[in-house]
C-alpha cells in the first residue's frame, strides 16, 4: 500500500528581467538584442524595447512587460499594464509571458486568482518547452492528489535536464506512486539531457546532476 506523499516544496515564481541586471528577457531575446541592450543605459534600452514592441517583436513585448511588473527602467510598477502586454506576447507564442501569468493567476497575489487561468497558460508554456512551467503543473497535480499526473509532468521535465522535477520522480518512486522504471528512465532522460546542455550551464549541471545520477542508480540497482 502506497504511503501518503509529502507535497511539493516549493513552486517556480516568476521570471523577473531585470533581476540583479540587464538580463532581458532572461536570455531570451535574439542575441543580438541581448548584447545590444547590455552596451545602452536603462532609459537608453527602453527606448529600443519600446521601439521593437511597435514594430510587433514578441520578446520584446513580453520584456516591456516584465518591465511594468517590477517596475524597472524607470517605470512605474503597472501590474495590469503588464498583464496586457504578457497576454499579447503569449498570443505570438511567448512561452515566458504564458508562464508568466500562470504564476501571477495561480499566487492570486497581484491579480484576482484564477487557477483555470493558471492551468491554461502553464499548459500553453510547457507544450512549447517550459520546464518551469512543466514542473509547476506537476506540482499544482501533486498537491491535488493526482500522483499520476503529476508523475508525468516530472517525468518530461526530468527528462529535459531539470534537477528538481528528478527529485520528485524519485520522492514519488519512494512512496510507491512510481515504479522503478520511471525512475530508471528519468535518470537516463536527465543524463543525456545535461551532457546536450552547452557549456557553462553543462558544467554547473553535471557538478550538480552526477552525485543524484550516482545516488539514483545506487537506489534502483
Amino acid at each position: 500500500m502506497a504511503r501518503a506523499s509529502a507535497s511539493c516544496p516549493r513552486f517556480r515564481s516568476a521570471r523577473n528581467s531585470g533581476k540583479g541586471g540587464k538580463a532581458y528577457g532572461d536570455g531570451m531575446l535574439d542575441r543580438p538584442f541581448c548584447r545590444t541592450l547590455l552596451q545602452k543605459t536603462d532609459s537608453e534600452a527602453l527606448a529600443m524595447i519600446r521601439k521593437w514592441v511597435d514594430a510587433g517583436n514578441p520578446m520584446a513585448i513580453y520584456n516591456l512587460g516584465n518591465l511594468y511588473e517590477y517596475g524597472r527602467h524607470g517605470l512605474e510598477k503597472n501590474v495590469t499594464r503588464a498583464v496586457e502586454l504578457y497576454e499579447r506576447a503569449a498570443d505570438l507564442g511567448v512561452s515566458a509571458a504564458h508562464f508568466n501569468l500562470g504564476v501571477m493567476y495561480m499566487m492570486g497575489t497581484e491579480v484576482e486568482e484564477d487557477m483555470d487561468k493558471a492551468f491554461r497558460h502553464y499548459e500553453a508554456a510547457a507544450m512549447s518547452g517550459d520546464v518551469d512551467a512543466r514542473f509547476n503543473l506537476g506540482c499544482l497535480e501533486k498537491n491535488a492528489g493526482n500522483n499520476d499526473l503529476a508523475l508525468q509532468h516530472f517525468l518530461i521535465s526530468a527528462k529535459l535536464g531539470d534537477e528538481d522535477s528528478l527529485g520528485m520522480v524519485k520522492r514519488l518512486f519512494m512512496d510507491g506512486e512510481g515504479t522503478k522504471a520511471d525512475y530508471a528512465g528519468a535518470l537516463r532522460g536527465y543524463q543525456k539531457a545535461i551532457e546536450e546542455m552547452s557549456s557553462p550551464d553543462r558544467d554547473e549541471a553535471k557538478a550538480s546532476g552526477l552525485e543524484m545520477i550516482q545516488r539514483g542508480k545506487s537506489i534502483i540497482d
